[in-house]
C-alpha cells in the first residue's frame, strides 16, 4: 500500500496539469458567432457560438470575436484584451438588444497581467429599446475603441468612460453614429486625481440626446468632422466642457438646434472651421475659457453667435 500511494498522487497530478492544459487550449485566438449558433459549441467557425457573452469565455486574452452572419448576439461583459468584429462592414451583423439592461457593453479590465487591457468594438448595432441603461460604459481599462457603429435608445448615455483608476484612458472613436439617448450621447470623466481620459472623436454624429458630448473632470479630447444636433432637454449643449482640468478641440463640424452650442462650465474649449445654426445659444461661456476662430460659420442664432466671455481670433 505504501508503494502504491505515490503512484496516486502522481496520477492526479497528471490528470490535473492535464486538464488544466485543456482549459487553456480552449480559449483560441478567434472564435466565431452567429445567429443560428449555440454556446455549447466550441466558438469554431464550424461550430459558432449563439452569444458574445458564451464566446468570450472560450476566446483568448487579446483575441478576437468575428460574427458570420446577422443576429442578436446579447449583452456581455469584457474584462480582458479583446476584439468583437460585428462584420458585414459597416454597422455590421453584430446586433446588441440591451432592453432593461444595465448596459449593452461594459468593459472592466482590472487584471494586471493584462497589460494591453485594449477592447476594440467594430461594425456593432446596439439597441436600447427605450429601455436599456447605457449603450456602452467603461470604468476600467487602458484603451477602447469603436468604429463603424450604431448606439440607440438609451435611456442613460450611449457612450461612458468613466475611470476610477490613477491612469490613462484613451477613447477613439470613428465612423459611429449616436441617437435617441435620454442622457448624454458621449461622456467622459476620471474621477481619481491622477486619472485622465484623452479621446479622440473622429466622423461621429450625434443626434436626440441630452448634451451631444460632455467632457467631465480630467478629460483631453479632440472632435474632428463630427455632427451634433438637437439637444433634447432644457439647458443642454451639443458640447459641454464641465471639469475644471478638462480642454476640449473641436474641428472641421457642425453642431446644429441644441440650447447651447458649445457651452463651458469649467475648463476650455477651443473650436475652428465648425458651422452653427439654429442654437438658442452658439457659444455660452460660464466659467472656463472659450476660444472661438474666425473660420466658424454662424447662422440662425438668437444672440447672434456671440455672448459676455468668448475670445475670438
Amino acid at each position: 500500500m505504501t508503494k502504491i500511494f505515490p503512484f496516486k498522487k502522481l496520477l492526479v497530478l497528471v490528470c490535473f496539469t492535464l486538464l488544466a492544459s485543456v482549459a487553456v487550449q480552449a480559449q483560441a485566438t478567434r472564435t466565431w458567432v452567429s445567429g443560428v449558433g449555440d454556446d455549447v459549441n466550441p466558438c469554431s467557425r464550424t461550430a459558432p457560438c449563439k452569444t458574445y457573452a458564451g464566446a468570450i469565455s472560450k476566446t483568448a486574452k487579446d483575441g478576437e470575436i468575428s460574427t458570420l452572419d446577422p443576429g442578436g448576439f446579447g449583452t456581455v461583459t469584457i474584462t480582458k484584451s479583446i476584439t468583437i468584429n460585428g462584420g458585414g462592414g459597416g454597422a455590421g451583423y453584430g446586433s446588441i438588444l440591451s432592453a432593461l439592461a444595465p448596459q449593452g457593453v461594459l468593459i472592466n479590465i482590472t487584471d494586471v497581467n493584462d497589460i494591453r487591457k485594449s477592447v476594440k468594438l467594430d461594425g456593432l448595432n446596439i439597441n436600447g429599446a427605450s429601455t436599456g441603461t447605457d449603450g456602452i460604459r467603461m470604468i476600467a481599462g487602458l484603451s477602447l475603441v469603436i468604429e463603424n457603429s450604431v448606439i440607440d435608445g438609451m435611456v442613460g448615455d450611449g457612450v461612458d468612460v468613466n475611470i476610477a483608476g490613477a491612469n490613462v484612458a484613451e477613447l477613439y472613436m470613428r465612423n459611429v453614429s449616436i441617437r435617441n439617448i435620454v442622457g448624454n450621447g458621449i461622456i467622459t470623466q476620471a474621477t481619481n486625481a491622477s486619472g485622465l481620459v484623452a479621446a479622440s472623436i473622429e466622423d461621429v454624429s450625434i443626434y436626440n440626446a441630452g448634451d451631444g458630448f460632455e467632457a467631465n473632470v480630467r478629460t483631453v479630447a479632440s472632435l474632428n468632422d463630427c455632427t451634433i444636433s438637437t439637444s433634447n432637454s432644457a439647458g443642454a449643449a451639443g458640447i459641454r466642457v464641465a471639469g475644471a482640468t478638462s480642454e476640449v478641440n473641436i474641428s472641421g463640424s457642425s453642431i446644429t438646434y441644441n440650447t447651447s452650442g458649445i457651452r463651458v462650465d469649467l475648463g476650455t474649449a477651443r473650436v475652428a472651421k465648425t458651422l452653427f445654426a439654429g442654437n438658442s445659444t452658439t457659444l455660452h461661456n460660464v466659467g472656463g475659457t472659450l476660444k472661438s476662430y474666425n473660420s466658424n460659420m454662424r447662422d440662425g442664432t438668437t444672440d447672434s453667435g456671440v455672448i459676455n466671455n468668448i475670445t475670438e481670433t
